[in-house]
């Protein structure tokens, strides 16, 4: 031996903290991937979303003409105007109106003065070009917003609840 010491052990890693990291490193690669695949899927729907309003919700609110819209209402009296297979009324909430533009054959049960769901394109006059019209099914059925707003205004029946 000539009397020169040895380098300095490195520090020994136990085995336990070692597994430790590892779990750790599978835990947030895991987590990483769950939340970009929820990224995507959202992303990937952000077209299909279509958001319900009233009349009253929509007054004041810049929608885009090719942004998608639901509105639910009452089909106001004296307002339905058919031209062919173009049907022309307006949906209210009593507080709001909003005139719809619908082309095709209407379900057998709208008539005026009952709830209407319809769902399209805003037009830039501020009316709503519907591509599908929902009227009630029976006489409990009311959309819970156009529910609550009638409640509100205090025209709600109270026989007419769900």
């Amino acid at each position: 031996m000539t009397g020169e010491t040895p380098p300095p052990a490195a520090p020994r890693t136990s085995r336990a903290a070692t597994r430790k990291k590892r779990r750790l490193y599978i835990v947030l690669a895991g987590m990483t991937m769950l939340g970009l695949a929820a990224g995507l899927t959202l992303f990937a729907m952000r077209d299909s979303l279509v958001f319900f309003y009233t009349p009253s919700d929509l007054q004041g609110k810049e929608i885009l003409p090719s942004q998608r819209v639901r509105l639910g209402g009452l089909v106001a009296e004296n307002s339905v105007q058919k031209d062919g297979a173009t049907v022309r009324f307006i949906v209210t909430d009593l507080s709001a109106e909003l005139p719809v533009v619908y082309t095709g054959i209407l379900p057998d049960l709208f008539r005026e003065g009952q709830g209407v769901v319809a769902e399209g394109n805003m037009l830039a006059d501020g009316s709503l070009q519907a591509d599908s019209v929902l009227a009630k099914h029976d006489e409990n059925y009311m959309p819970k917003e156009v529910a609550d707003k009638l409640k509100e205004s205090g025209r709600w029946q109270e026989g007419a609840e769900q």
